[in-house]
């Protein structure tokens, strides 16, 4: 047995380079002190649509700045306890063929993971976010399928939990789970340093994070300062209510 299958598992397939930490940031770090290998996917580096304020760089390449998105992306996974896996599919477009499909259905054959983050399944403003997500499920029902790679054991049928998109009215998405984050907020908040490219968000997520956690308060009997909400996709199955 590997030393990823002989400990509990978690899979967040990100879009771009710096979508899990913002979204999933407190997630990650939560579930890694807990002892559990959470892989991260990014499909993309982001290079062209979230990558603005070094295109504004005299004599900027395409090269340059996968390179600098990548190594935010690492710096920041490291931080959070996560290991990260880059596809590089392209940004704005980006494009998902089969292969890489099958590439993410054999991570979860390998991870068997215990749920699995992606994004929501709207998002009006980024057309990449909601093919992340369609191609985190199609992986994982491929997964579950006896007839690809039948000598390869099967998945069973791990929950998936949306993040939230920056702009959750217009993205038709409800939170359903909040997830208490205070514990690892430090390490969320240095994440968010690693990416320079986007120092224009740190402020908007730490907002967001603080109105989760009092959303979080109002709906259980603890003080919570940081939240993170999440949108179930599949009914929880449980022999309680509580």
């Amino acid at each position: 047995m590997s030393k990823i299958q002989a400990k509990p598992s978690i899979l967040v397939v990100s879009a771009h380079a710096a979508d899990f930490v913002w979204r999933a940031g407190g997630a990650v770090a939560l579930y890694a002190e807990r002892g559990y290998h959470v892989r991260i996917v990014c499909l993309s580096f982001g290079e062209r649509g979230e990558s603005a304020k070094m295109w504004r760089q005299t004599g900027m390449t395409m090269d340059r700045v996968k390179a600098a998105r990548r190594e935010e992306a690492e710096r920041a996974a490291t931080i959070l306890g996560g290991t990260l896996e880059c596809f590089d599919l392209g940004d704005y477009p980006m494009r998902v063929p089969d292969e890489a499909l099958l590439r993410l259905a054999d991570i979860y054959r390998e991870l068997r993971p215990e749920f699995v983050l992606s994004h929501s399944r709207e998002d009006i403003y980024n057309f990449d976010h909601p093919l992340a997500t369609h191609v985190a499920q199609e992986a994982r029902v491929i997964a579950q399928a006896h007839g690809y790679k039948p000598e390869v054991p099967v998945i069973g049928a791990p929950p998936v939990f949306l993040f939230e998109p920056h702009q959750p009215e217009q993205c038709n998405w409800k939170p359903d789970v909040l997830l208490d984050i205070s514990s690892v907020w430090e390490k969320k908040q240095r994440a968010f340093t690693t990416m320079a490219a986007q120092e224009h968000l740190w402020e908007y997520y730490t907002r967001v994070a603080l109105q989760r956690g009092a959303q979080a308060t109002r709906n259980s009997d603890r003080k919570i300062q940081y939240g993170e909400g999440y949108a179930r996709v599949f009914p929880m199955v449980s022999e309680v209510l509580a």
